[in-house]
């Protein structure tokens, strides 16, 4: 199998297919464009999910922390605690190891999130260093039970842009390369993406607003990120090619790379579904907050899924490998 997560279709047939567990407390089970378990507490839910970071050593921690907030505040929900695994190969330094842990727990703290336990090894099991994050949120179960689901011609709003953590960890792994063929200005304009990589803030404005899905940008890309809403919800979609937003440096490193920026991973990016009635709430709420977003385009419910450019549309196929493991 290529490297990076599994296909949709692999998900299905190799994991989905051998649960057979149901409990009456799970309220949202995994599927794909599914970002988090929902489990019932009673009047409140727990909300969890799990994600590692396998694509880069750099900026591990501060990484391995937002990519789990992100999932938890794509259900509108805010993340309240972590969990950490990190398995280091032979000859990790106790230096790195503190540095991920600082690193994280700044991170967390900015989010006013508490790492509440986890674990840590060397083993030859890896060849570089591997943090596996595992979050956690709570919220009124009458607030996950009264959510929208998305409909016809509600709108597609993408925050921030194409490519932002892709971009970053580039810049970081293949700085010096970069650097003496593009400058200093260009790699620390793309590392310093890295810092825009939450997307809690307008998680919990969608949350508040209403809106009809939330799904964070990961693997796979913004291409990648709207097919799997569009198979999970059984819809289709027209994306603008010309409304996605794409920063400067990643531009040019996926140049130079010969990558598709809306393909490579892009934690930082939340995709948002809402409708028309809803949309100047929303609007509001990120403006307050200068929260950059631009609507790419719209449901629809033939199923098919296309995105336009020129004025010629072109099919969007199943999300496969990540274009960062080109690359890297």
């Amino acid at each position: 199998m290529k490297v990076g997560k599994l296909t949709s279709d692999q998900l299905k047939n190799l994991v989905f297919s051998t649960l057979n567990t149901r409990r009456s407390e799970v309220m949202v089970r995994p599927n794909v464009g599914e970002d988090c378990s929902v489990i019932d507490f009673g009047e409140y839910v727990c909300v969890m999910s799990t994600d590692p970071i396998t694509g880069t050593s750099e900026e591990i921690g501060k990484l391995a922390v937002h990519i789990t907030c992100n999932d938890i505040a794509a259900s509108g929900v805010n993340p309240l605690g972590i969990m950490l695994t990190i398995m280091a190969p032979e000859g990790t330094s106790e230096e790195e190891i503190k540095k991920i842990m600082l690193d994280a727990s700044n991170e967390a703290s900015k989010l006013n999130v508490d790492i509440i336990g986890g674990h840590t090894e060397i083993t030859t099991a890896v060849n570089r260093i591997v943090v596996s994050s595992t979050g956690i949120g709570k919220e009124r179960k009458k607030n996950i039970l009264n959510k929208e689901i998305p409909k016809d011609k509600d709108l597609i709003i993408l925050t921030k842009g194409a490519g932002i953590e892709g971009t970053g960890i580039i810049c970081f792994e293949k700085e010096e390369e970069l650097t003496n063929i593009y400058g200093k200005d260009i790699v620390s304009e793309g590392k310093r993406l890295l810092d825009n990589i939450s997307v809690v803030k307008e998680g919990i404005i969608g949350g508040k607003v209403g809106v009809s899905f939330m799904h964070d940008v990961t693997e796979g890309g913004i291409l990648g990120g709207i097919w799997e809403v569009c198979d999970l919800y059984n819809l289709g979609c027209i994306i603008n090619k010309d409304k996605i937003y794409i920063n400067n440096s990643t531009k040019v490193i996926c140049n130079h790379y010969n990558i598709d920026p809306l393909r490579l991973i892009s934690s930082g990016s939340m995709l948002i579904g809402v409708s028309s009635e809803k949309f100047e709430k929303l609007k509001l709420e990120f403006e307050k907050e200068n929260i950059h977003y631009s609507i790419i385009g719209e449901f629809t419910k033939d199923k098919e899924i296309f995105i336009e450019n020129n004025g010629v549309k072109y099919i969007v196929d199943p999300p496969e490998s990540d274009e960062l493991y080109k690359v890297l």
